[in-house]
């Protein structure tokens, strides 16, 4: 599969659109572990960095981006502008987390 250039910029300096091919998508949904959860708590409330989330958060967003950039690659694309990236809560009590990714699939 050819490399599928990602950015939040509108376009790419230098390399002008040629098509625009339409809006893709990947959204990720991770579920949260009630030990990772706990101990996420207690190092909140003594002061520190949650690694534990901050890996789940790095994984998530990188299997979303992944994921458009897949739907970008089937409709041709190699690149995606004016990319968003959102996270959201979840399920009953917020106990799921969506990443979701999204942007303007093109061929330069």
């Amino acid at each position: 599969m050819t490399e599928i250039i990602v950015s939040t910029t509108p376009s790419l300096e230098g390399r002008p659109a040629r098509e625009y091919l339409g809006i893709v998508t990947g959204e990720v949904i991770v579920g949260a572990n009630l030990f990772r959860d706990l101990f996420a708590s207690v190092r909140d409330i003594v002061g520190g960095r949650s690694g534990a989330y901050e890996d789940v958060l790095q994984r998530a967003r990188e299997q979303a981006i992944a994921e458009m950039r897949m739907r970008a690659a089937t409709l041709g694309a190699n690149a995606v502008v004016g990319v968003d990236l959102d996270y959201e809560t979840v399920g009953s009590r917020g106990s799921m987390l969506m990443v979701t990714a999204s942007g303007t699939a093109i061929l330069v």
